[in-house]
């Protein structure tokens, strides 16, 4: 399932697709896709999600924890608004369709008129409803901890660090996605792998992890953003809904230099991302 064409709303185009994912959890999908859906929203764009992890739900759990807060302070925080994927008529499937395919497409097609951006976040595993949405993104982000556990997600290196031997599984899934996005006439996905939960410190092992990277990006095409070091805000706002962007708003008059740092990673990664219509104004 592919959008095989971009009709016109308005004067623009149909909804931007951000698609958050790769297929290892912990990395820090949800948080990312938190903050940028809600600076996004805050920056005045209609912004709508559709979380792909049906058992989990770790992204739909965020925004509704941001809701009942909001509910209970008698505040208004510009959010994303979070979709359910409609159900549909298994007796009403061709033979060899697949029925997430159509529950996927058919959620994207009503979104897409009537919102600036639609922001997928997948699970950190491979599923059919991942495998769909990576095909769909214009825009793929894929978090990834510093570390080299996580780096053969991307692909396989020797022991010495410095030599890429090939291509790993989620690789080749967006290669495959890509593949198919250039079958039906549709602009090449921006890839963007954004080094997340990296540490003050600068280590053997991080200094390794950036040049491993760099040597990767260039061989399978994508682009590198800073992300968000390890921090333990994070895990503080996630029950509350909120983000770093919220502070001011719930009445921290104050913040301190760890959470000055925080916003001005975001406001990075923002930038790293080159977003159409979008003007960094935090």
């Amino acid at each position: 399932m592919i959008r095989a064409f971009r009709p016109d709303k308005g004067d623009s185009v149909m909804a931007h697709i951000i698609v958050v994912g790769n297929e290892k959890g912990g990395a820090g999908k949800s948080t990312v896709s938190m903050h940028v859906a809600s600076a996004l929203s805050r920056m005045g764009h209609k912004v709508s999600a559709l979380d792909l992890d049906l058992r989990q739900r770790t992204f739909s759990r965020y925004v509704e924890n941001r809701n009942e807060f909001c509910a209970a302070a008698n505040l208004t925080l510009p959010s994303p608004d979070v979709h359910e994927l409609p159900e549909i008529d298994a007796n009403a499937l061709k033979p060899g369709e697949n029925i997430y395919d159509h529950r996927l497409s058919a959620a994207v097609a009503a979104l897409e008129p009537d919102n600036d951006f639609i922001l997928i976040d997948c699970p950190g595993s491979h599923t059919r409803l991942s495998q769909v949405a990576h095909s769909l993104a214009d825009t793929l982000i894929t978090p990834l901890n510093d570390s080299f556990v996580d780096f053969d997600l991307l692909a396989r290196i020797d022991a010495t660090g410095n030599k890429i031997k090939g291509p790993s599984v989620y690789s080749e899934m967006v290669w495959n996605a890509r593949q198919l996005r250039a079958q039906a006439g549709l602009q090449p996905i921006d890839w963007i792998v954004v080094r997340n939960r990296m540490g003050a410190q600068r280590m053997v092992n991080k200094e390794k992890m950036e040049r491993a990277i760099e040597m990767l990006a260039s061989r399978i095409g994508f682009r590198i953003a800073p992300g968000f070091n390890e921090r333990v805000i994070f895990r503080e706002l996630f029950p509350r809904g909120l983000t770093l962007l919220d502070l001011k708003d719930i009445g921290v008059k104050q913040l301190n230099i760890s959470n000055i740092a925080a916003r001005q990673e975001l406001r990075d990664l923002m930038k790293a991302l080159k977003l159409p219509g979008v003007s960094i104004d935090f």
